[in-house]
C-alpha cells in the first residue's frame, strides 16, 4: 500500500536528515493511533461488518457474534497501544476476548482457515484506515512514506504473532475437543449398541444422528498388512457416494475404531431397501480395490440400529474369515452369508462337518472348488441339469459331468444327508481354506 502527498501539499527541503524523517514518521503513527482509540466503536462495527460479509463461517449465531465483537475490541485496543508505547510485538500475547473466540469456534468445528482469514481482514481494513489519515496529516511525501512503511511493520508483527498464539489456542481447544467428543460419542454408541434405549435422544445429541428412521449398517475394512494412512479418509469417501446411491436421509454416521477399521450407518427412506450388491462393489472399487465392505440388512429405530449392525457384523465375520478369497462386498441379506455366519460361530465343528459330509470333494484346490459351486447349484435348483446350466452359463452336458464327478468325490449319494452336504457347501463357498482340507502335494511330471 503505497502513501502519496494530497494535491497542493509542498515538499520538505531535501536537506531533511533521514533521523529528521524517522522522527516525524514515528510522530504521525503514534498520532494516528492515538486518534484510532478514541474512534474504536466505528472501527469495530467497520471491521464486524466486514468479516460477516467476507467469511461466513464467522456469521453464527449471536452469541458468536458478540464473541466476535469482543474479539475485534480486544484486538484494536491491543495494536493501538502497540502503536504508541512502542511495545515490542515479538512478545505480545493475545487478547483474552481473542483467545476465547478461537476455542468457540474450535468447539463448533469451524475451520481455522476462518480464523486466519479474518485476522488478515482486519489488517487490510486497519492499514487502510491509517494510510488515509497519515496521507491527511502529513504533506512531506517522504514523511508520510516512511510513517506508513512503519505502520505496516507494526501492523503485520502484531498480526502475525497473535494469529500464532490464537491459532495455537484453537488447536489446542480443537484436540482437547474433539477428544472429548470422541469420547462422549463412543460412550454413546456402547450404550446404544448394549440394547439400552433409555437415553436414545442423548445418544442423538452425541452422534449428531437422528434413531428414529431406517438404518442400513456397514462395516469397512483394509487388510491390516496392507494399511495405509490414508484408509479413514477413502472410507469417508467411500460413504460419502454410498450415501449418494442410496438418496440418503441425511449424512450418515461414521465411528473409526482404528487406522484400518470404520463401522458407519445410512440412514434410508422408509421403504428403502438395501442396494443391489453388484452397485455396492462397483463403488467399494472404485474407492480401493483392497478395501472390503460388509452390510447388514435395513432395519428401522433404536433397534434396528442395533439389529443392522449386528448383521454388518456378521457378514465381515464371514469375510474376515474366508480372507483373500472374500467378495468385495459381503451382505447379510445373501442367504449363504447368513448361513455362513452361523456356521462361523464354531469352526472346528464346522471343519468337522465339511470332512464327514463332502470327503474328498472338500480338498482346497481350484478343481473341487469347481465341482463344489457347480453341485450347490444343482441343489439350489432342485436337481435340474437345465436350469442349472442357464444359471452357472454352461452346457447342460458340462453341468451333468460336474456333479456326476461331485458326488463320486464325496462317495455318497447327493440324497443321502441333504441339508448337510448344503450346509458343508457353503462353508466351503464362503469359510475357504479355513474350513477346508488342504489339498495333499502333487508329484512333479517331467
Amino acid at each position: 500500500m503505497s502513501i502519496t502527498a494530497p494535491p497542493g501539499a509542498q515538499m520538505n527541503s531535501h536537506t531533511t536528515s533521514p533521523e529528521e524523517i524517522e522522527r516525524r514518521a514515528d510522530a504521525v503513527v503514534v498520532a494516528v493511533a492515538t486518534e484510532m482509540s478514541g474512534q474504536l466503536d466505528e472501527l469495530i462495527g467497520s471491521l464486524q461488518t466486514l468479516l460477516s460479509e467476507e467469511i461466513t463461517e464467522l456469521r453464527g449465531d449471536p452469541a458468536l457474534r458478540e464473541m466476535l465483537a469482543a474479539s475485534n475490541a480486544g484486538n484494536l485496543e491491543a495494536f493501538t497501544e502497540v502503536v504508541r508505547y512502542g511495545i515490542d510485538t515479538s512478545v505480545l500475547t493475545a487478547p483474552t476476548a481473542a483467545e476465547e473466540y478461537a476455542r468457540w469456534l474450535a468447539r463448533r468445528a469451524i475451520a481455522s482457515s476462518a480464523l486466519i482469514r479474518a485476522y488478515r481482514f482486519g489488517q487490510q481494513l486497519v492499514l487502510r484506515w491509517f494510510m488515509t489519515r497519515i496521507a491527511e496529516r502529513e504533506p512531506d511525501a517522504r514523511v508520510a512514506y516512511e510513517a506508513g512503511r512503519r505502520a505496516m511493520e507494526l501492523a503485520f508483527g502484531y498480526v502475525d504473532t497473535v494469529l500464532e498464539r490464537v491459532v495455537a489456542v484453537y488447536e489446542a481447544e480443537r484436540e482437547r475437543w474433539l477428544a472429548n467428543r470422541s469420547t462422549e460419542r463412543a460412550a454413546a454408541l456402547k450404550s446404544l449398541l448394549s440394547g439400552d434405549g433409555s437415553h436414545s435422544a442423548a445418544a442423538e445429541r452425541s452422534l449428531g444422528y437422528r434413531l428414529g428412521r431406517r438404518h442400513l449398517a456397514l462395516a469397512m475394512w483394509t487388510d491390516e498388512r496392507r494399511q495405509a494412512e490414508g484408509d479413514l479418509h477413502r472410507f469417508e469417501t467411500l460413504l460419502t457416494s454410498l450415501g449418494a446411491l442410496v438418496d440418503a436421509q441425511q449424512a450418515p454416521l461414521f465411528v473409526p475404531q482404528d487406522r484400518s477399521v470404520a463401522w458407519a450407518w445410512i440412514p434410508l427412506g422408509a421403504q428403502a431397501g438395501a442396494p443391489a450388491v453388484e452397485r455396492l462393489a462397483a463403488l467399494t472399487e472404485k474407492a480401493g480395490a483392497d478395501i472390503r465392505l460388509a452390510i447388514g440388512t435395513p432395519a428401522t429405530g433404536a433397534a434396528g440400529f442395533r439389529a443392522t449392525h449386528t448383521e454388518a457384523l456378521r457378514a465381515q465375520t464371514v469375510a474376515m474369515i474366508a480372507g483373500d478369497r472374500a467378495e468385495q462386498v459381503t451382505s447379510f441379506g445373501d442367504a449363504d452369508v447368513r448361513t455362513a455366519a452361523l456356521l462361523a460361530a464354531d469352526l472346528e465343528a464346522t471343519r468337522q462337518l465339511v470332512a464327514a459330509t463332502l470327503g474328498a470333494l472338500g480338498e482346497d484346490s481350484a478343481a473341487t472348488a469347481r465341482l463344489r459351486e457347480t453341485l450347490l447349484a444343482f441343489l439350489s435348483e432342485n436337481g435340474s441339469y437345465v436350469a442349472t446350466a442357464r444359471r452357472i452359463h454352461l452346457h447342460k452336458n458340462t453341468v451333468k459331468y460336474r456333479v456326476d464327478k461331485a458326488v463320486q468325490a464325496r462317495g455318497r449319494p447327493l440324497d443321502e444327508d441333504r441339508l448337510e452336504l448344503e450346509l458343508a457347501l457353503i462353508a466351503g463357498r464362503r469359510l475357504g481354506g479355513a474350513v477346508l482340507r488342504t489339498a495333499p502335494a502333487r508329484p512333479a511330471t517331467r
